[in-house]
């Protein structure tokens, strides 16, 4: 098993960067930012740029992984977005992860514009991966689809991960987990609605169902990682009990990794940093 965490770009960066330093410090394996313009958990909140918080978090540590959680197409264009993978895939010396997904409704239409249907979300994903793959491996790049055109898009100099940076797939329903096993590295899930603890683990289990049909469907060789945000139902560093509780439930559903997020002072995620310290000494070893 190994263990991720998201640390929310809400703080002014002499705030955030003990955090990024710590995670790294506390032996997590990855760690992750929020992309969005605006997150309906914390509407109010401040909220700083994904990239440049990754690209000061990559500085600001050496080992530890870097990602998105997750970025999707409802503010950005492939091309646009793949210079800034090179960029970050370069700055951290291979250490980023890109976290892929349909995204939400709030990013969606916050800059004008009217909602997609479910369908349509899956269709622009479905472009905006494919030329997303084709851009980070190919240079001089010609393509016009339905939501996306480039025109002789050069992508050099290529990413320092080949062939190219590892896509991780928010997927859920059946055609976007094809899509997550044709070109993700691996897929990550936060569950389904649920109105307790089993129920949500249940919808979680379901969803490993659907992605070992597809998988299996697919004939997909190789590995590939799944991750679980265990924070859905009950947050997870509530105490050292429920984080062993839900880590074990997660290993025993087969996921490679799981994802917490740092303990804010109030409100959604509320924890003790304590309670993480902890964590991280004794029960993160036990699940090496």
């Amino acid at each position: 098993m190994r263990f991720g965490i998201t640390i929310l770009p809400e703080y002014r960066w002499n705030e955030a960067e003990r955090r990024w330093r710590r995670a790294e410090e506390l032996g997590f394996d990855h760690a992750w930012t929020y992309d969005h313009l605006t997150w309906g958990g914390l509407p109010d909140s401040p909220w700083y740029g994904t990239t440049p918080t990754l690209t000061a978090a990559a500085l600001a540590t050496s080992t530890i992984k870097l990602g998105t959680f997750v970025t999707s197409p409802n503010f950005r264009h492939p091309l646009a977005l793949t210079r800034e993978i090179l960029a970050l895939d370069d700055i951290s010396d291979g250490r980023f992860l890109c976290g892929l997904g349909a995204g939400g409704s709030l990013d969606a239409t916050i800059q004008g514009g009217s909602e997609l249907s479910p369908r349509q979300k899956v269709d622009r994903l479905t472009e905006f991966v494919e030329l997303l793959d084709t851009l980070l491996t190919t240079d001089g790049v010609d393509y016009k689809g339905d939501y996306f055109e480039v025109r002789n898009g050069r992508t050099l100099p290529g990413c320092i991960q080949q062939p190219r940076v590892p896509f991780v797939m928010a997927a859920n329903g059946p055609r976007s987990l094809r899509l997550a096993a044709k070109y993700g590295a691996g897929w990550v899930t936060t569950g389904g609605d649920a109105d307790d603890l089993d129920g949500w683990f249940a919808t979680v289990a379901e969803l490993t169902h659907r992605l070992n049909d597809v998988l299996a469907a697919s004939d997909r060789s190789g590995s590939f990682d799944r991750y679980l945000s265990i924070d859905d139902s009950l947050y997870a560093l509530t105490s050292v009990a429920a984080f062993e509780d839900l880590v074990g439930r997660a290993a025993a559903l087969g996921f490679t990794d799981v994802i917490t997020h740092w303990p804010r002072v109030e409100g959604v995620y509320a924890g003790s940093e304590d309670v993480l310290e902890q964590v991280a000494a004794e029960v993160i070893p036990r699940f090496r």
